[in-house]
């Protein structure tokens, strides 16, 4: 057996330098790793050789890459093209467009240990408006007592925790934890910034997406990603543009549902449910399901056998299977892959701070409703504990009234003035082997 690293990370400065020193030449691409690695299945080759001719010639490289990929269908070939984009300056509302894509990875600025700043960006809808000074006035208040709110649950934090305040070396966590209540406040115009790691097919697929996306700060970003991409790897990124699935599907179904709205209105058949979590549907029997399926990677026998043989077993034997699937667990490792089997859909109202956690959760199926101050908002413990509840209330029933009034003119704007305390209800579904993960992390 033999193994060689066929590429990895670079620093595009880095990259740039090796251009410089060299501009006549053409193999400074991911493409030639998708070339070469789509040519493993047809060419007898050993793949050392395979990628030495990709490089070699780059042109015909991006040739095979467009009629592999894209002729003859075979799309995962550019997943093995990697990029890393840091996406700076990008709002806190649409992170959650951003980091909406299952198959990426992302590491975000955390509004929990880095003391935030004032900047925010301006929906280009609300621009030259009279709503833009509404708007700003609006985000300068959150900002305001985000700083008020925050040097008093420092103060109270470090009090309620002196013991822990006498090592100079907790400081900063105390200090985060105060932070992580104070930026409920904070509008979801705030600036953020990420690091994106994507491949070459779920990027074609982000692309498309974002710019078929009604606001115009997530076309702008989609832009701006393409071009920072399109010259690198042309013959992986094509199908970028907007088209009528992304654009028209949900709008469609939205007029569906408010047809449907009207009549049900009018019967009073459905009043709203406001519990902050529901379990809504699960699998029956799901510990049977699991250790049938514990049981059939453990034997020969079949599944429908395995349910049988569970039935049988007593509660002390199940118990016995169960420890043993635990037992070897460390900290770093996952539940087995049998957990999922057993699925649970929960119906949740959460504000968007607690959003921000659940949208990490990728393998999960995660979809939402938009930001409705009608569902309330949530209110930390600790700014009640310091007297400042009713101050933090006055702050939302404002920022309520601004969201009215740019809702009216501009509805796709309208959530960036919301704050982190502002719900919206999600559909989460979840197999146990997620769930057992979210509850180990959260």
């Amino acid at each position: 057996m033999k193994v060689n690293l066929a590429g990895y990370n670079v620093d595009t400065t880095v990259l740039n330098e090796l251009k410089t020193q060299n501009p006549e030449r053409q193999d400074i691409t991911p493409e030639v790793i998708s070339a070469s690695y789509a040519r493993i299945s047809r060419d007898p080759r050993n793949i050392t050789e395979i990628r030495c001719d990709a490089r070699n010639e780059v042109e015909r490289s991006r040739r095979s890459n467009s009629t592999i990929i894209f002729k003859m269908g075979h799309h995962s070939v550019a997943e093995h093209a990697v990029f890393n984009i840091d996406i700076i300056g990008a709002s806190r509302y649409i992170m959650e467009e951003i980091e909406k894509f299952r198959l990426c990875s992302y590491t975000e600025k955390s509004q929990r240990y880095i003391t935030l700043e004032k900047d925010h960006v301006i929906p280009e809808e609300i621009q030259n408006s009279p709503l833009e000074k509404t708007f700003l006035d609006m985000v300068a208040k959150q900002n305001a007592a985000y700083f008020i709110f925050y040097e008093k649950l420092k103060a109270h934090t470090f009090e309620k925790h002196s013991d822990l305040a006498q090592d100079r070396k907790n400081h900063s966590l105390l200090e985060g934890w105060a932070k992580e209540d104070a930026r409920y406040i904070t509008s979801l115009a705030t600036e953020s910034q990420v690091g994106l790691t994507v491949n070459a097919r779920n990027l074609e697929l982000m692309l498309r997406r974002f710019a078929s996306h009604p606001l115009h700060e997530v076309k702008a970003l989609g832009k701006k990603i393409f071009d920072e991409v399109v010259e690198i790897a042309p013959s992986i990124i094509i199908f970028n543009e907007a088209n009528d699935r992304d654009i028209k599907t949900y709008p469609d179904l939205k007029k569906n549902t408010e047809n449907y709205l009207k009549s049900l209105h009018a019967q009073k058949d459905f009043p709203s449910r406001q519990k902050t979590v529901e379990l809504m549907d699960y699998t029956e029997g799901g510990d049977d399901v699991i250790a049938a399926a514990l049981i059939h990677s453990s034997s020969s026998l079949s599944f429908s056998d395995c349910r049988k043989l569970t039935k049988r077993l007593s509660a002390d034997e199940k118990s016995n299977l169960f420890r043993n699937a635990f037992k070897h667990m460390q900290f770093y490792d996952s539940m087995l892959r049998e957990f999922e089997y057993v699925s649970l859909t929960y119906n949740i109202i959460l504000s968007s701070a607690c959003f921000g956690q659940l949208k990490r959760h990728r393998k999960a199926t995660l979809t939402s409703q938009e930001y409705d101050p009608h569902l309330g908002n949530t209110i930390p413990e600790a700014i009640k504990q310091v007297g400042m509840e009713n101050y933090f209330q006055d702050i939302i029933d404002e920022t309520n009234k601004v969201y009215s009034k740019i809702k009216t003119a501009h509805p796709e704007a309208a959530p960036y003035v919301l704050t982190n305390s502002h719900r919206k209800r999600v559909l989460l579904n979840v197999n146990a082997r997620e769930l057992y993960h979210i509850s180990r992390l959260r």
